[in-house]
This record gives structure tokens, C-alpha cells and sequence, in this order.
């Protein structure tokens, strides 16, 4: 594969500029004098030039337009050559990629858990992961996001996921608290990936951090699975009667991570209230 780069059709042709420039001078009878070309317009003359549409006149000093056919002749001719060696280096991609291709395949995937399902620590890891799932499920990423507004240091991070998923011809629904609608930052980054065709929604009951790819695989933080201590302790704090925000107090956590165990332990009962909750519970106690 060649390293000379490929001239997009873009470059090939007068920006506005030059192309402003070019029908100046026919304005003007087709020549235009150096002494008479502002420096705002050097850019334009100097691609006016590269291109051939218009010819120094080093003893006048002067420039001349020509005909723009020949100019379009030779580009269009410029086109078609690299056109003909993209098709071929498209054609050659598979096999120069192989050897990559068979190495990412062969490196082991750190996997630990029951089939199905993997465990990560690690922020690193986790990113990494995150990419890797974006990349393979593209049509989709559904997120929610509790805690109310994002952190404005991680907002574009976020708008540059979501362009990359754009990019590849997908799209992002997001989940907030409604607290998020107050928060300026956030409401300009929702707009901005709404422009990418992203879509915002608010929720105004408790719900958990969680991600999920194309339909198919699902992100959750593992520290809120129903076997964990904390869970444990707020099924206990619930059976004897105190309310989400003592229970908060009491283990020293946020109110949203309360509420997200909260939300799994009705579930779990089949509960519509918090207090048919509390009542079951007691009941199973005693």
C-alpha cells in the first residue's frame, strides 16, 4: 500500500475564496495586476495558481485566468488516478489487515465469573471495555445515568463518544434525574448530541447507573448486587421501619444508592409501595 495520501475531491477544487477571486478578475477583463491583490486574498490567488486558473505574468507582474476547462480536464484526470488506486488498495485491506486481525483474535480476554458474565475492578479495564462493547454493538447505546448532573469535566468525553458513535451510523439514548434539567452544562450537552441525533429523556423516580449495547449486553455496577453487605443492611434497616433517608444516614451512603437497593428489594418482593415493602419484610422476619 502506497503512503502518498489520497487528494479529497475538497481539495482538488476553489474553496469560496478563490473561486470569489477568479470572478473578480473576469470582472475585470481577465487580468488583474499583483499590486492590485490584497493580502486578504493571497490564500485565494495562491490556489487559484496551484490549480492553473490563473498564470503569473512574472514581466507585467501580473496574473492572467485561462479557461477552466483545461484546469477541470487535468483534476478531473487527478481524480480518476486515485480513484483507480483506492479501488486497489480497498481490494488488498483484507489481507494487509490479516495478520492484526488473527493476532486480536488469538490474545486472551481477561474473563472471570460464571459464563456470560465478567467482573471489572479496574477504571482502565472498564473504559477499555466500554469501547470494545461500543465498537462491536454499534446500532445502539442506551445509558442512564442517576446523581443528577454529569460532571462538566467528563461532559465532552461524553460528546466525543457519542460523534464517534454517530460516526459509525448509531445512535445514543440517555437517561437522567430531573435535577439535570437545571444543571446549564448538561442541558448544552444534550442539545449538542441531540444535533447528532441522540436522544435525552428525564426520569423522576430512583433508578440505577446502568449501559446497554445494541439490546444485547448490559453494563451495572456490580457493587449493587442483592448479596452484597449493604443490600443485606438495607433490607434489615427496612424491616424495622425506617425510611430511605435514615437508612441513608445510619450506613453513611447516598440517598440514590439507597434508592437503587430499595428499587430491587421491591422488585424482588413484588411491592408497589414502600411500605407494603417494610410490612412484607417484617412478616418474612418473623
Amino acid at each position: 500500500m502506497t503512503d502518498t495520501p489520497a487528494t479529497p475531491l475538497s481539495a482538488a477544487l476553489p474553496d469560496a475564496a478563490a473561486r470569489a477571486l477568479y470572478l473578480a478578475v473576469l470582472r475585470e477583463g481577465g487580468r488583474v495586476r499583483s499590486a492590485e491583490v490584497g493580502a486578504e486574498d493571497g490564500p485565494a490567488l495562491r490556489r487559484l495558481v496551484e490549480l492553473g486558473l490563473l498564470v503569473p505574468q512574472l514581466q507585467d507582474a501580473a496574473y492572467s485566468a485561462v479557461d477552466p476547462r483545461a484546469a477541470t480536464e487535468r483534476i478531473g484526470t487527478e481524480i480518476r488516478r486515485q480513484s483507480a488506486r483506492l479501488l486497489v488498495e480497498a481490494e488488498q485491506l483484507p489481507e494487509l489487515m490479516g495478520e492484526l486481525t488473527r493476532a486480536y483474535d488469538a490474545t486472551p480476554k481477561r474473563r472471570s465469573g460464571t459464563a456470560g458474565v465478567r467482573y471489572l475492578t479496574a477504571k482502565e479495564d472498564i473504559r477499555h471495555e466500554l469501547e470494545l462493547l461500543a465498537q462491536e454493538f454499534p446500532d445502539e447505546t442506551m445509558t442512564a445515568q442517576p446523581g443528577g448532573p454529569r460532571p462538566a469535566e467528563l461532559l465532552p468525553d461524553s460528546l466525543d463518544r457519542a460523534r464517534r458513535v454517530h460516526e459509525r451510523g448509531g445512535t445514543v439514548r440517555s437517561l437522567y434525574e430531573a435535577s439535570a434539567r437545571l444543571d446549564p452544562p448538561t442541558v448544552r450537552f444534550a442539545a449538542e448530541v441531540a444535533l447528532l441525533g441522540c436522544t435525552t429523556r428525564i426520569l423522576a423516580v430512583p433508578f440505577t447507573r446502568f449501559l446497554v449495547f445494541d439490546r444485547t449486553v448490559a453494563v451495572i455496577p456490580a457493587a449493587g448486587s442483592a448479596d452484597s453487605p449493604s443490600h443485606q443492611q438495607i433490607a434489615r434497616l427496612l424491616a424495622q421501619g425506617l425510611t430511605q433517608r435514615a437508612i441513608a444516614t445510619r450506613l453513611g451512603l447516598g440517598e440514590r444508592t439507597v434508592a437503587g437497593h430499595i428499587a430491587r428489594l421491591r422488585e424482588q418482593y413484588d411491592a408497589e409501595t414502600l411500605f407494603q415493602l417494610g410490612w412484607q419484610m417484617r412478616g418474612e422476619r418473623l
